[in-house]
């Protein structure tokens, strides 16, 4: 029997159980995919917002707030990419001056540092391929950008190396409890038993939690599509520029990602599957339109990929935070944005409680630092012939768009939960992420899974469970 057993390991999830991981208690993470940051995470804007959106008062105000001051220390420790670029609020008109001024007294009341207004003219010397309507803009220096998955990532594998055991492919299906003790089964016919449930299974929170509480939630998906530019278009913008949100959120935004393309999106719309990640034409013209009016020069010939992800949005608009009628069943839903942002802030707050609430002690061996995975591409000549001798496999290049080398590739599968896929390997190393979207390195990535695990090709699979990548031979 486990002390605690934590359903989802997204970066709420994991960030959890890394904080668990600094106190004496067994902690194990189910989680329905086949690697951490498979769901919500993966496919999000990836920034850390000031908190000025966030309404006053709320979990999302709190814990914006909380979680955006903590990037920097967290960064370095864990060794994840995190640039504090600032953020701008684009105003196009003076119509619209009155709002932008409402959304700086928000920022100021939920305690944003350093926020200012500034003129249409001061924008353009911030941004010079910015729109010549814009009017002002609200200027948040503590606006950044993450990397989400390698967050995500480096936080379940610093977890694991401390302790907490990560179980893949355990769909939660039902969830008893008999006095102080919680049966979790599993869609495996698997039983665990804790004394303790963390429920933060994202846009499934709302099913974990009707599964044992009898006041039921309920979270609507919201699908938001993202374009993604080519790396040589990396100069348009160097701070996040949002234009005003409306009451569907943040709006379409362009923003350059820690890797050194642009991203532009997402859209906002309320769909009824969970699971359904497809793209639509409309919405990503949508998308491209609002994109031109914040930066004109944007181009479709720009386009590298485009994709999608689902939010779990609360019908109460705010994030559901703490220990549930249900004695010792924690919930953490609708953890939409700024749930990113949030994430450190709401796993410190939730291990505290419990921590506090069960007089745990702390794991005197805990280890707060975790080593990435070391990146060719950004090294000086030095240091990668330093790699080389180290590992030759750091001399072979696999994917020449993003100068991805064998032995990123062959340290991302081999290291704590190792990637088991093409996604996995992606979300490690980039490979596959830039202009050629992995038309030329696939087939050479394949074939270093299928050597490293030890599976025929025909097992090797994109994304998990019926994703196989080859049907059979044709010869």
């Amino acid at each position: 029997m486990k002390d605690i057993i934590i359903i989802g390991s997204g970066i709420v999830g994991s960030s959890i159980a890394r904080e668990l991981s600094r106190y004496s208690v067994s902690v194990t993470v189910l989680e329905k995919g086949n690697d951490v940051s498979v769901g919500t995470t993966k496919a999000n804007s990836g920034i850390v917002h000031g908190g000025f959106d966030a309404k006053s008062g709320s979990n999302k105000a709190k814990f914006n707030i909380a979680g955006n001051a903590m990037f920097d220390k967290l960064s370095e420790e864990l060794q994840f990419p995190f640039i504090r670029n600032g953020s701008l609020v684009l105003c196009f008109d003076e119509n619209q001056a009155e709002a932008l001024e409402s959304l700086y007294e928000k920022g100021i009341g939920n305690g944003v540092e350093g926020l200012e207004i500034i003129s249409g003219e001061k924008v353009r010397e911030l941004e010079p391929n910015i729109s010549e309507k814009v009017h002002s803009a609200l200027f948040a220096k503590t606006g950044g950008i993450v990397s989400p998955y390698e967050m995500n990532i480096a936080y379940a594998e610093n977890a694991y190396n401390n302790g907490v055991e990560f179980q893949f492919l355990k769909e939660v299906i039902e969830i008893e409890k008999n006095e102080e003790i919680f049966s979790v089964k599993c869609s495996d016919g698997s039983v665990l038993q804790s004394k303790i449930v963390i429920n933060c299974a994202g846009v499934f929170s709302d099913e974990i939690n009707n599964l044992v509480c009898e006041e039921k939630l309920h979270i609507i998906p919201r699908k938001g599509d993202y374009i993604l530019l080519d790396k040589v278009h990396g100069d348009l913008c160097t701070h996040t520029l949002f234009q005003l949100p409306t009451k569907m959120g943040k709006g379409v935004l362009v923003t350059p990602t820690t890797h050194g393309n642009i991203l532009l999106g997402p859209t906002a719309v309320d769909v009824d599957s969970k699971i359904s990640l497809s793209t639509k034409r409309n919405e990503l013209d949508s998308i491209y339109e609002s994109a031109q009016n914040t930066v004109p020069s944007i181009s479709k010939r720009m386009i590298i990929t485009a994709f999608s992800g689902i939010r779990a949005h609360s019908i109460g608009d705010d994030f559901v935070v703490g220990e549930s009628k249900v004695k010792a069943f924690y919930n953490l839903a609708g953890i939409e944005s700024p749930g990113l942002t949030s994430a450190p802030a709401l796993a410190v707050h939730i291990a505290n409680e419990i921590s506090t609430k069960y007089e745990l002690n702390k794991n005197e061996k805990f280890v707060a630092t975790r080593e990435a995975i070391p990146h060719f591409a950004v090294m000086d000549n030095a240091k990668r012939l330093e790699c080389i001798a180290k590992n030759p496999l750091y001399g072979n290049i696999v994917c020449r768009c993003e100068m991805i080398t064998e032995g990123e590739i062959v340290d991302s599968i081999k290291r704590p939960l190792g990637a088991k896929d093409l996604d996995g390997i992606k979300r490690r190393t980039r490979a596959g992420m830039g202009r050629c979207q992995a038309g030329f390195c696939t087939s050479r990535v394949m074939e270093i899974l299928s050597r490293e695990l030890e599976i025929s090709m025909l097992e090797v699979t994109k994304s998990g469970v019926n994703s196989e990548m080859l049907l059979g031979r044709t010869k």
